[in-house]
């Protein structure tokens, strides 16, 4: 089986990220900038926007980050994406998920500039990736398409299985496997009989947010199986959504969790602000 190394082709995606940062700022005289938006306390949140901040750093991409306390009022946030949305410096904002309420993630989705939409979550971004014109695809999905490019597996042709539906992940997935000619079948919490789908799919994309939740009995000979999902037992251990231990000699390919698709979902957003900061300079060149 081969292991699906996330962490190895982040490190090799995140050199290339900063050459190109670099060639950037010749170009432009400025670094590509990324503003992120923390609201409220969530610890795991403070832990992720963390490791941002350093991956930025080193990739030379400018960080900034905005807290909202989770007792402001609603229009401190939207005053703020506002500020964002017009500074020339800013190229692109990730508003951290989830956040408290009252504040909701659908007021950001139809305030936030589409131009700056960093992880393609907007309802002009989402329609951009549907209808085939993305400017930048969820920072997960896409990272899992790059860890299959990197190990020359190609899905042209090839039955896959996305169990899961969100707009973070299981459906910008399938639309993403669609454009590289996959047929892709998409699976979630209402589906009967689950297994049946997974277990006739050449590639199973899990994002069930459910630990532990497949075996090897649950995929076919040979398949290749890619775990988004990401859970601490109370043991303190960290697990997917898969029970990676099982699919040595049977699966031909598989993503570990931890290390396989978490490293990459940083390393494309590396990616998508540097690819919106580009078409951004670009246009006031024009």
């Amino acid at each position: 089986m081969i292991l699906l190394d996330g962490k190895a082709v982040a490190k090799d995606r995140r050199a290339k990220i900063k050459s190109e940062v670099d060639s950037f700022k010749s170009k432009f005289g400025k670094a590509p900038g990324l503003a992120v938006v923390l609201v409220g306390d969530d610890p795991a949140s403070q832990v992720y926007v963390g490791s941002k901040e350093k991956a930025c750093a080193k990739a030379g991409i400018l960080s900034q980050r905005f807290d909202i306390d989770k007792t402001q009022n609603v229009e401190e946030l939207d005053s703020l994406l506002n500020h964002l949305n017009a500074d020339q410096d800013v190229h692109a904002v990730l508003v951290q998920i989830p956040i408290p309420k009252p504040f909701e993630y659908r007021s950001v989705l139809e305030l936030l500039d589409p131009r700056k939409d960093v992880d393609g979550l907007t309802y002009d971004s989402m329609g951009r990736l549907w209808s085939g014109h993305k400017s930048v695809a969820p920072c997960t999905p896409r990272g899992v398409m790059e860890i299959l490019k990197y190990y020359d597996i190609n899905v042209a042709g090839k039955k896959a299985v996305v169990v899961g539906r969100s707009n973070i992940v299981g459906k910008p997935m399938a639309q993403l496997l669609m454009d590289e000619n996959a047929t892709v079948t998409v699976c979630h919490s209402k589906t009967p009989s689950l297994e049946e789908y997974t277990r006739e799919a050449d590639i199973v994309a899990v994002a069930a947010g459910k630990p532990r939740m497949f075996g090897k009995e649950d995929f076919k000979k040979d398949a290749v199986v890619i775990d988004v999902g990401i859970h601490r037992l109370d043991s303190g251990k960290l697990c997917g959504d898969v029970r990676f231990e099982e699919l040595g000699g049977h699966a031909s390919a598989a993503t570990p969790a931890p290390g396989g698709v978490g490293p990459m979902t940083i390393a494309m957003l590396l990616q998508n602000t540097l690819d919106l900061a580009t078409a951004i300079e670009t246009r006031k060149l024009k």
